[in-house]
């Protein structure tokens, strides 16, 4: 049987540590807005160059000054995000990049974002967020209000809040990190993807902490320590199992999958993984924590 009670602070310790290089990354990096909440014209052009070439060109032959770029150098493409450009502008540039680079410069994609409606599109996003962990929350409160011992049911619903909070900022984190040294940009893909990872996470949290409640109103004496490690032996094969299949498909999708969807996907692979660690290591011992003096160290 897997004791998580016994090395519940190494386990702690570990998302502490993940969670403070997360802050850090955020609060010193930042993440960089793409033009989904900007506004502005995001182009994907296929060329054969260096980013610095590219860069310079766009800023000094083109006067079209880059917000961001990056590059996918498995199929050559650029993303290269800038103000808004008019079609005028954008078939002159296009002439000029390819007596620049070759006639065989593609150009990918193309879109255009109002700032109304990245604005709009902006406060949507976070705010759908903030809505689902609340909603979250207070579901896995109401679900579990039959059980009232050893814990009570709204610290089922708050510890699942802090491992929610948990699993979206170690992968904001990462996307910090991607951000200030790779130039990416997080747009509402980022957003969708961090929804994603709420909802899978909370679904091993749920699994988990429903097998405790089972356990618990089998038990004929309740000691909540044995009855976590009990519960967690039970489910951990079913949770390695789930999360590893969505990783693999995720994973195929990352290497094989369209430019536009590559951080979208490696996003939902970090939570992922993130989500499935805290669901038996995280928010199992401290439901156990939870039970103040009561809780046991076996």
């Amino acid at each position: 049987m897997i004791n998580v009670i016994k090395y519940r602070w190494v386990f702690l310790g570990i998302s502490a540590i993940l969670i403070a290089l997360s802050i850090f990354a955020l609060t010193n990096f930042g993440l960089k807005e793409g033009i989904d909440f900007t506004g502005g014209s995001l182009w994907q052009l296929k060329v054969n160059a260096t980013p610095t070439e590219i860069s310079n060109f766009f800023e000094n032959d083109l006067k079209l000054p880059l917000s961001s770029i990056s590059h996918d150098e498995s199929t050559g493409v650029y993303s290269l995000a800038f103000r808004d450009i008019t079609d005028a502008e954008r078939n002159s540039a296009m002439d000029l990049i390819k007596k620049e680079f070759g006639e065989d410069v593609e150009e990918v994609d193309f879109w255009t974002v109002s700032p109304s409606v990245s604005a709009e599109t902006k406060n949507k996003a976070f705010t759908a967020i903030g809505l689902v962990v609340l909603g979250i929350s207070l579901f896995i409160a109401y679900a579990f209000r039959k059980v009232s011992r050893p814990v009570s049911s709204w610290k089922y619903g708050a510890i699942t809040l802090l491992t929610l909070v948990h699993n979206v900022v170690i992968p904001a984190g990462a996307y910090a990190l991607m951000s200030h040294y790779m130039g990416i940009s997080i747009d509402t893909n980022f957003v969708v993807a961090l929804l994603v990872v709420m909802g899978f996470s909370v679904h091993d949290t749920i699994v988990v902490f429903d097998r405790i409640r089972e356990n618990i109103t089998k038990a004929r004496s309740v000691n909540l320590n044995e009855i976590i490690n009990k519960s967690v032996s039970e489910t951990i094969r079913r949770s390695i199992n789930t999360s590893l299949t969505l990783i693999i498909v995720l994973l195929t999708l990352y290497f094989l999958g369209p430019l536009s969807l590559k951080y979208f996907v490696l996003t939902i692979v970090i939570g992922t993984t993130v989500g499935a660690y805290s669901s038996i290591f995280v928010a199992s011992p401290l439901l156990g924590l939870a039970q103040g003096k009561k809780s046991s160290n076996r």
